[in-house]
Order: C-alpha cells, then structure tokens, then sequence
C-alpha cells in the first residue's frame, strides 16, 4: 500500500517564518491556495487529516469531494510559550536559546516535548493504519494532510535511515511517499 505524508499549504504563520503549532487554527494564505491548486497530486483511497484548518483546507483542495477522516493525534506540536513568534521575536529569550542549546529536544515552555510529540504523532499514524489494514477493503493508497512536524516525527520511525528527525523536513505543500 502506498502512503503519502503531505504537508498543508502555506499560511501567513508560515510565511513569517512562525512557530505554528496545535494553538493557532489558521487558514491558508492566498498563495498557500494557489501553491496547493498548481500542483498534482496522487490519487487516495482513504485521506486522513489533522484537525487543524491549514490541514483541512488542503486536503479539500487536493481531493475534492472526498471524505476526510480527522484524527486529532495528527496535531502539529504545542509550541507553548513561543507560538506564534519567530526566531526574531524569540532570539534573546533565556528559554528559547536553552531549548535550541538542547538541540530542540526540551519541552518547550507550557508545550510539549519532542519526545511527547513524537510518540503522539507516531502512535496516531499507527492507529489509522491499522485501521486501514482492519477494514480488509482494497486499499491502494492513503494520504495523510498533516503538519511539517508530523511528517518528520512519523519518518523518524518509518523513514530510511531511522532516527533522523530533522533529516525529513519538508517545504509546506510537498509530499514524501512510503510503502507500507
């Protein structure tokens, strides 16, 4: 069974190069539309999506008229106290320059860790599988619309090499395909 891990479309968080975690429900921008309409995409069968509207949107856009499952492990990361900021806002914060020192692997401030998010990601992506694989349906193929974080937290177990987290970052509207 093929399986495609897309990241949503651009949105002005994006754009301004923020933290957009599980906090902020914002849309896609204009350009993030266009970005997702311009672009081919592979047929699904099933198209699982996090709750998040930049996410929903997307996945509208890619595949029109199909039912979307929504699964709230799918979230992006709680970012906390840095939500919504970017590295300008944030550069001289004791707590931000700790939580790069720690390589990203602190929790952020009244946020999740990496090591939380992680395991949620990953436990909400072996859920649907499961699912899929439970329905004894003919199933080719499956999109997940989810979030950068997501992608990268769901290839760190399932990518080649394994535990690379940061290897399998991908730009906003782009796809990574898995055989499963």
């Amino acid at each position: 069974m093929k399986v495609y891990l897309i990241r949503h479309g651009i949105t002005k968080g994006n754009q301004r190069k923020a933290y957009i975690g599980s906090r902020t429900d914002e849309p896609l921008c204009k350009e993030g539309i266009r970005q997702i309409q311009i672009k081919d995409y592979p047929h699904a069968d099933i198209v699982f999506a996090s709750p998040m509207k930049r996410c929903i949107m997307t996945a509208e856009y890619i595949y029109t008229g199909k039912d979307l499952i929504i699964c709230e492990g799918l979230k992006e990361m709680d970012f906390g106290d840095f939500e919504g900021k970017n590295y300008e806002d944030l550069k001289n914060n004791p707590s931000y320059i700790s939580w790069l020192e720690s390589g990203g692997e602190n929790a952020f401030p009244n946020g999740e860790s990496k090591k939380e998010f992680v395991f949620r990601s990953q436990s909400a992506f072996r859920e649907c599988i499961e699912k899929v694989q439970q329905s004894r349906k003919n199933i080719k193929a499956v999109s997940f619309v989810v979030h950068g974080g997501t992608i990268m937290a769901i290839m760190e177990k399932y990518g080649k090499p394994k535990g690379e987290y940061y290897k399998w970052q991908v730009k906003n509207g782009e796809l990574i395909e898995l055989d499963v």
